[in-house]
């Protein structure tokens, strides 16, 4: 067995970000890591949007990230700490939209070791050194500059190591130009380790540590050291140094050391200043059991003349720091609170007056600055209002409560999957592709959400039309316009021409002939209009007067009509009755002149296209033309060669529509636009070519079906750029993104016809006739793949089951830990014997999606039971636990005991603790479905002894994983009814998943067990495990004999059982001759085959197997905490495997990973990779230069399009993404 890995959705979860001026241009940019990619943002301050600008796969863990610039320079480079054992830094390089290696040095080994640097960056703020540095003893510091040609350089690795140390944060001090200085937040443990006791480890000391790179003498040394808090977890930067410039010091130097509750600042010979964190009012808090407030992110901004910081508490809550100064001396630090959004990794402040949120969990958001908080009534918290500074004894930390963004607001955010926590591949809505129904996201922003793939759609107009036009049409008045005057329909007897302005209403003084069909409209020259209807064309001046040109009459004397036309702006040609072409050309006076001569086809014409008019040219040079006999010809247009015939292709079926379009694909040219023709088929299918400029030829032709019905081709302008839009039984829309082409459905009613449409409300939208109805709308996201359709949750989800007869119902369970449920809120409030006023209430009255849960200590759960509908995208029954009751699991189990009725079954537990796992009592309860599958009651709770975490339906009974215990039920009047059961398991059952009589059992740490079950004897049975351990989190039988499995370190199995073993299990009747089997390596009798093994780089949450697009193969998708989606392709030929493990072999070498990672390493992270092919590295063959390319191809004896066509197929006849 080989497979062919494809990600269709990457991890979205933000690790690191940064902001600078990547470009070497004014404007300020956003890199983000995420995952295994580094993308480049670039917010627009107009509009406040954010574009994505580039996306580069790394191929290795991105661990950490920080921007420096040298001194005097104006341009940004970007250094990456990852698990490749080396230090990079990459400059953006705009011409070729892509991140360039500059330098690579490699310092330690690969993996993400906690001895080897890669863990904390930090730069000089001067841009002259950067220090890497581990969680664990190893910091190195190098020194960067320029050599004589202006380039920058890199020094070896400076030793800045502290055996024995745990280091905690990392950041640079800033000291203006004297020696660079780091500051370090650091434990050493070497007293602890020694220490059997216990004593030493309670007496360890955190220390602050600066660390001083000596320029002259080329070595670091440590300068300074002096015991923190020991809760201390942050270091912030402080602005200092002297600015010869302004002739002021740029701030006091030193640094913020943000502790449990506490914000201290400390620097060398330098008075401490203490400032509490203010802690939200919680009336009904058990203060014996509070957590203090942590600082988990911050950001500091400079101004003119002044500067202040962001801190983030772990609540959401930011916090305004300003520190007041003379010179070097502090004379105050204070803190106000500022406003609440959502926790982050990162926080990112833009000189433009913007805020961007890199999110822990859940969507980045961007906002707007409104004001700084300066001007409200907010109170502020001084150092100065305490005895020495709040130095001598710890303030008493105040109160406030969180309001709704003042600050602030929130004007972009990008949507994100992280984390997907569970999911199912159904199809309710009955479509061509299936829908992934998913839970995502974390505490009251979790939503459960459908997704679909293709293009989201925003409609703007509907509009009803007096009768069922077959085109639309819309055209400016003169080239210049910035916005569209008319807009044309055609009808079968006439034409309706509209105006648009502040209404739209018919115009009869347009100069169009409205008692015919029209065929074609467009803006010609500089300010005339053409209209093409059956019986000629007519030319419309900007003065409203009219040159006809009507259609030659035939020897007999029957008149012709036009049949087929296609126009740009300089050009017109039509195609006759009698399958004559006609040519017309515009003159330099604004004059339409028909070409002498007339060119016969010899078959009917069917459809015709030329490109858009090249800028400053005077035509384009080539007509495609289809005919009847199903043929495309493509003819010249070339003063040279006027009409002349160049090329033919065959098709499959007489063509529909033909459209030409130059579009940007750098697969095929890296440097210029590339000519495509779209050919749209009779039967559905859709051909794409490329026209070749030089010779006229068509090569490299990619086939689709697009659907049932003859496929309409039109050009369209989306957000700028020239797209197609095929309307067959779905609309597809052809664009460039990145430079590479995509081909995506919009997820929108069928599209009869459509055109670009571009008004002062609407500037770039697309207007479409479905039936008797004029739309307008526009695409908002391209690039997404998936449309989200979302309803949100109440608290975590912790499993999603679906109704196999019912699949557009899902049933969720939803719980939260060191929550208070609204039974717990109540009660503690009653037990205050008071009333509480209204400024008393602090967090009790926020609304928990915007400033999270009332916070309480371990063991207290908030939980509920919830069914949506998802197509309806809405909640019809919500159940809320009561008595600290969490649940965990759930199935629907079809009872043969109750008739095969579908019954929800829920795994719960009451009083539950994480670390050390314990609960009080744990229960399996049984819902019957009411209202059609749409609402629930409780039948029986069965208590049981440990939590469930695997439920799962089994020959009309019960499959239960309870802790160690496998346990089959049956359905009873009271409670369920043990059947059988197996208590040999060696952790923690995880998944279970059956076919017929066998069943395979997912263990919490090792792998996969098989599992008989022998009904006579009322035995289960394990007959077979696996050799490696595997930290489980969900598993699917692939076959009677293998199981996929994924695993918690990101990577996925293929585990295959000896078909000689499964058949003598099948053939015991009572199990006995397995039972007494003699266990091997201390498991059971029988061992796995490990077929496939692959690092993902995501826990992977949820397996499926299915067909991804209507007749393709089965195909396994999986799910990532991260927001990852993708795919492990079966191939059916041993020439593809060969083929596609020859060309991954050849990228390995060719396409070196931008973190230094080796692409193989980082594939078997933990097991060597086998039997796998990582298709998102093949499919970077495409940007590769076309020297390195053909070289490539040239070894697998193919053209370097054939290689790309191949990668294609395979996506897209496995996927449809």
């Amino acid at each position: 067995m080989h497979l062919y890995n494809l990600t269709l959705q990457p991890s979205s979860n933000v690790i690191a970000s940064v902001v600078g001026q990547f470009s070497g241009v004014k404007q300020q940019e956003i890199v983000l890591a995420k995952g295994g990619r580094i993308e480049l943002l670039r917010p627009d301050t107009q509009t406040g949007k954010i574009v994505t600008v580039l996306t580069q796969e790394a191929f290795g863990v991105i661990r950490s990230l920080t921007s420096f610039r040298l001194t005097g320079g104006t341009k940004d480079y970007l250094i990456v700490g990852s698990d490749s054992g080396r230090i990079v830094i990459l400059e953006y390089v705009t011409k070729t939209n892509t991140f360039f290696k500059l330098h690579q040095e490699t310092f330690g080994r690969s993996g993400s070791r906690r001895i080897v640097p890669g863990q904390y960056l930090a730069s000089d703020p001067k841009g002259r050194a950067v220090l890497i540095g581990a969680v664990e003893k190893s910091k190195l510091v190098y020194i960067l500059n320029r050599d004589a040609a202006a380039n920058l350089t890199i020094s070896s690795p400076l030793e800045a190591h502290r055996p024995n140390g745990i280091i905690h944060s990392i950041v640079g001090v800033d000291v203006g130009f004297e020696n660079p200085l780091f500051a370090s937040l650091e434990v050493d443990y070497s007293e602890s380790d020694q220490d059997p006791t216990g004593e030493a480890f309670e007496k360890a000391e955190k220390a602050l540590t600066y660390y001083e790179l000596d320029l002259g003498l080329n070595h670091v040394v440590r300068r300074w050291s002096e015991p923190v808090d020991p809760r201390s977890n942050l270091l912030i930067q402080v602005p200092g140094g002297y600015n010869q410039n302004t002739e002021r010091w740029d701030g006091p130097s030193g640094v913020l050391v943000c502790s449990e509750d506490y914000i201290t600042y400390k620097h060398q010979g330098q008075n401490e200043h203490r400032v509490p964190i203010p802690r939200r009012l919680n009336p009904i808090e058990n203060e014996n059991e509070r957590r203090g407030t942590l600082i988990v992110a911050s950001v500091l901004h400079k101004m003119k003349n002044a500067f202040f910081f962001l801190v983030q508490t772990e609540d959401g809550d930011l916090f305004k720091i300003t520190i007041d100064h003379e010179e070097e001396d502090v004379k105050a630090v204070k803190i106000k609170y500022f406003d609440t959004v959502p926790v982050a990794t990162g926080l990112n402040i833009l000189r433009a007056g913007f805020l961007f949120v890199a999110s822990e969990f859940g969507s980045q958001y961007l906002y707007s600055f409104q004001k700084l908080g300066d001007d409200d009534d907010l109170p502020e918290y001084s150092s100065q209002d305490y005895p020495g500074n709040g130095a001598e004894e710890l303030p008493e930390l105040p109160f406030f409560t969180p309001r709704p963004l003042e600050n602030l607001i929130q004007v972009d955010e990008m949507v994100s999957l992280d984390p997907i926590l569970d999911a199912k591949v159904l199809n309710p809505l009955g479509a061509d592709s299936p829908q992934i129904f998913t839970v995502c996201g974390r505490g009251a922003r979790s939503t459960f959400r459908m997704l679909r793939h293709g293009l989201e759609v925003q409609e703007a107009v509907s509009s009803d039309l007096p009768g069922v036009p077959n085109a639309v049409w819309t055209t400016r008045l003169r080239k210049e316009d910035e916005f569209d005057s008319y807009i044309i329909l055609s009808f079968v007897n006439g034409t309706l021409v509209l105006s648009i302005g502040e209404t739209i209403e018919e115009v009869s003084d347009s100069g169009f002939l409205t008692s015919s069909p029209t065929l074609a409209v467009q803006q010609l020259g500089h300010d005339a209009l053409l209209q093409v209807h059956p019986l000629g064309v007519r030319h419309i001046l900007a003065d409203k007067m009219v040159n006809e040109w009507a259609t030659p009459t035939l020897p007999n004397g029957e008149p012709t009509t036009i049949v087929a036309t296609t126009s740009n702006e300089r050009q017109v040609v039509v195609a006759l009755s009698s399958n004559e072409i006609v040519y017309f050309e515009l003159d330099m006076d604004g004059q339409l002149n028909e070409y002498q001569e007339r060119k016969g086809m010899g078959a009917r014409v069917l459809t015709m296209s030329m490109a858009e008019c090249p800028e400053g040219r005077q035509r384009t040079p080539y007509l495609a033309v289809g005919c009847e006999d199903s043929t495309v010809r493509i003819i010249s247009l070339d003063p040279d060669s006027t009409l002349a015939s160049i090329s033919i292709q065959a098709l499959t079926a007489s063509p529909s529509s033909i459209c030409v379009a130059e579009m940007n694909d750098v697969t095929i040219d890296r440097n210029h636009p590339t000519l495509f023709v779209n050919i749209g088929l009779q039967n559905g299918v859709l051909l794409r070519t490329v026209l070749d400029p030089i010779s006229g030829q068509l090569t490299d032709t990619r086939t689709r079906f697009l659907g049932s019905k003859p496929v309409r081709l039109v050009r369209v302008k989306v957000q700028g750029q020239s797209s197609v839009l095929a309307l067959s039984s779905r609309s597809w829309l052809s664009y460039a993104y990145q430079s590479r082409m995509h081909f995506t459905p919009l997820i929108f009613e069928t599209l009869d016809h459509a055109w670009t449409f571009s008004a002062e409300l609407c500037p770039e939208g697309l207007i479409g006739v479905i039936g008797s109805s004029l739309r307008i709308f526009t695409i908002p996201f391209l690039g997404t793949k998936l449309k989200h359709d979302t309803i949100p949750l109440s608290y975590t989800p912790r499993c999603l089951a679906s109704n196999p007869d019912k699949p557009n119902l899902a049933y969720i369970v939803e719980s939260e830990h060191r929550t208070l449920s609204p039974e717990a809120k109540t009660k503690r409030l009653s037990e205050l014997g008071r009333e509480l006023k209204p400024h008393e209430r602090g967090v009790l009255d926020l609304d928990p999606a915007e400033f999270g849960f009332v916070r309480a200590e371990a063991g207290q759960w908030s939980s509920c039971v919830r069914v949506v509908d998802g197509v309806a995208s809405q909640t019809t029954f919500r159940l809320e636990l009561e008595g600290n009751e969490a649940a965990f699991t759930a199935s629907i189990v079809p009872f043969s005991a109750a008739n095969d009725e579908p019954h929800l079954v829920v795994g719960s537990a009451v009083d539950t603790y994480i670390s050390p796992k314990a609960c009080k009592a744990a229960y399996i309860s049984v819902f019957k479905l009411t209202g059609g599958g749409r609402g629930l009651e409780l039948v029986h709770k069965t208590e049981v002894e440990d939590v469930p975490l695997a439920l799962k339906p089994f020959q009309g009974k019960l499959l239960a994983g309870i802790g160690k215990t496998l346990r089959l039920y049956d359905l009873g009047k009271k409670k369920l009814l043990r059947k059988c059961e197996n208590k040999n398991f060696p952790t923690a059952i995880v998944s279970l998943s059956s076919q017929g009589t066998r069943i395979v059992v997912g263990d919490m740490q090792e792998s996969i067990l098989f599992v008989t079950y022998k009904p006579n004897e009322g035995r289960l049975i394990i007959f077979a495990d696996d050799i490696l351990p595997k930290w489980t989190t969900c598993a699917i039988m692939l076959d009677y004999e293998t199981v996929a499995v994924g695993d918690k370190f990101g990577n996925l199995s293929v585990l295959r059982l000896d078909a000689a073993v499964s058949k003598s299990v099948e053939e015991d009747p009572t199990g006995l001759t397995i039972l007494h089997e003699k266990p091997y390596l201390m498991g059971a009798p029988n061992k796995l085959n490990q077929l496939a093994h692959y690092f993902v780089g995501d826990v992977v949450t949820s397996l499926s197997k299915v067909s991804l697009v209507a007749g393709g193969r089965e195909v396994v998708m999986y799910t990532g905490l991260s927001g990852t989606v993708g795919t492990l392709i079966p191939f059916v030929s041993k020439e593809d495997v060969d083929t596609l493990s020859t060309l991954e072999m050849h990228l390995r070498q060719e396409n070196d990973s931008i973190v230094g990672r080796d692409h193989l390493a980082f594939r078997g992270s933990y097991v060597p990779v086998k039997s796998v092919i990582d298709g998102d590295l093949c499919e970077t063959f495409g940007l590769l230069t076309q020297q390195k390319q053909a070289s490539i191809a040239d070894e697998l004896d193919r053209k370097p399009s054939e290689v790309n066509k191949k990668l294609a197929q395979l996506r897209e006849a496995n996927t449809g993404f």
